[in-house]
């Protein structure tokens, strides 16, 4: 894959461009705070609610959506997937001159041809592989997150440059940004979201239910599969230097021999295989962007169900148990 680092990315090739982000949440405070703080001009598009407050007080200009696009050689299109499709038709893409970029941070609604982008103006792909606190934390730390990039149409021949300015912007081009197209993107993005993610939720609520079954308090459970935090570091250790070398090097030998020895005798290979590949066809067919679109366009009604339903857990109260006593400690 190509690496863009900050070598080849220029800010000087969008410092006279005027950038709005669109929606302030998640991904948008992030970028709009690293962009500015790289010397860039950047106002913000948010409805008037909690989140144009909070960027007021971060100093930035607030305009309603469509004013911003109007006011903007660029627009990065933030809100979530779901809603991009009506908010885009009904407020920005009238607002696109010719020349101008839309920028995304996640593929899905260019992979379901849920935007209909004019002619004439550039569309990129500029997605982190984090969220934004980190995008935030990392570049205020002096290094970044790495993002994948791609630039899906290039109207005005300037959209390599445009994109990698932005990246290095952010600060994703001192991390490293990987050339990798939308449609790649989207769906490797959602299999892990469907599938891997998944997989790590069960097994942790089965293997809670049994040692609650054997006995066990439900507080010591939590603690040791994932409360103490000891997974999230062991996966981020893995993220650095590589899983087998993670498990080497940081594992006692009872951890690797129980790891190594187990893996096969707990995972049915044939029928996780199967569901993987039953996974990525909902994906690529576009079955489970239809089924997403449905229930957003009702309301969420089964995503609200779905929801509400894991807050009842018996995992999610023992959490709340032990976070309890663990917190009032730290104080």
């Amino acid at each position: 894959m190509r690496v863009y680092r900050d070598g080849d990315a220029n800010l000087q090739d969008i410092a006279t461009e005027r950038i709005a982000v669109i929606g302030y949440g998640i991904q948008g405070r992030a970028q709009a705070l690293n962009l500015r703080d790289a010397g860039l001009r950047v106002a913000v598009g948010n409805r008037d609610d909690a989140y144009a407050a909070r960027a007021r007080d971060d100093g930035f200009d607030v305009h309603e959506i469509g004013a911003a696009a109007a006011q903007a050689s660029i627009v990065l299109l933030l809100i979530p997937d779901e809603a991009q499709p009506d908010v885009f038709a009904e407020r920005i893409r009238g607002r696109l001159a010719p020349g101008s970029a839309l920028v995304v941070a996640h593929g899905f609604a260019l992979r379901y041809g849920f935007l209909d982008v004019p002619e004439g103006v550039d569309v990129l792909l500029l997605a982190p592989r984090l969220p934004g606190r980190y995008v935030r934390d990392r570049f205020v730390a002096g290094s970044g997150v790495p993002a994948y990039v791609d630039v899906a149409r290039d109207a005005t021949g300037r959209g390599w440059a445009r994109l990698l300015a932005l990246a290095k912007g952010i600060g994703a081009t001192r991390a490293g940004a990987l050339a990798l197209t939308a449609t790649q993107e989207t769906e490797l993005d959602l299999f892990s979201e469907q599938f891997t993610l998944p997989l790590v939720f069960r097994a942790l609520e089965i293997a809670f239910e049994e040692l609650v079954a054997a006995g066990y308090p439900p507080e010591a459970a939590v603690m040791d599969l994932h409360g103490s935090g000891e997974l999230g570091q062991i996966l981020m250790r893995a993220a650095d230097v590589g899983l087998y070398t993670m498990l080497q090097s940081d594992g006692s030998p009872a951890c690797r021999y129980g790891v190594l020895t187990q893996r096969p005798a707990v995972v049915d290979e044939a029928g996780l295989r199967q569901e993987a590949r039953r996974v990525l066809e909902r994906i690529r067919d576009g079955s489970f962007a239809r089924e997403l679109m449905e229930d957003q366009r009702a309301g969420h009604p089964v995503l609200t169900q779905l929801t509400e339903a894991s807050q009842t857990l018996p995992l999610g109260d023992a959490e709340q148990r032990l976070r309890t006593p663990l917190a009032t400690d730290k104080v």
